[in-house]
């Protein structure tokens, strides 16, 4: 029981850093660029783009045969949905201090969220997986690394979010280069022990 509730309040922190990253104006993460992208051209709120993508992309683990955990499922659809229900409380503000502030405390939330979520051990998010899934295959004969498959995943969500209008700036290269070294920094006092017969 300790795992699910850490797990789902990682889960609701990180949808919290994603909301104060959306709201600040500066630039979200890069698979948020993708989402505020099909979000603005759709007209769909950026929670239930979040949601749909996160389905989609656990239909591709079929063929790449990465098995999900409850976290996973949890993943793909509770972070949308807390999303959502932020976007409203959450305001929209015009000075640039309070914008940098909510973008900077974004992407510390997030960290501490993935530490919570990662380290409760239920299973990785849609999106690792599919990292993991395609770092199992071959490309000419040779294997694919995890970093060439986390770059080519990050850039083409990017990329196509940036063609359709997403939201990009300083906060998305700040996210970039600042997550993985916060994540390292939070994931180690926030990951339970294992146990046995757990995914």
């Amino acid at each position: 029981m300790e795992r699910l509730v850490r797990c789902v309040f990682g889960l609701f922190l990180f949808a919290v850093g994603i909301t104060l990253l959306i709201r600040a104006k500066l630039g979200a993460a890069p698979w948020d660029v993708f989402h505020t992208g099909v979000s603005e051209l759709t007209g769909i709120g950026v929670g239930t783009v979040i949601v749909i993508t996160g389905v989609v992309l656990l239909l591709l683990w079929i063929p790449l045969r990465v098995r999900p955990g409850l976290g996973t499922v949890l993943n793909a659809v509770l972070i949308g949905a807390f999303v959502d229900m932020m976007m409203p409380i959450v305001p929209d503000l015009d000075l640039l201090l309070p914008r940098v502030l909510m973008m900077l405390g974004g992407v510390v939330t997030i960290a501490i969220g993935s530490g919570f979520y990662i380290g409760a051990g239920l299973g990785p998010g849609p999106r690792d997986g599919l990292m993991t899934g395609l770092s199992g295959l071959r490309l000419a004969g040779r294997p694919i690394s995890i970093r060439v498959a986390r770059t080519s995943v990050e850039v083409a969500a990017l990329a196509i979010g940036v063609a359709l209008g997403g939201a990009i700036g300083v906060g998305t290269a700040v996210f970039a280069l600042g997550i993985g070294p916060l994540v390292q920094l939070f994931l180690p006092p926030l990951t339970m022990p294992e146990r046995s017969g757990l995914a």
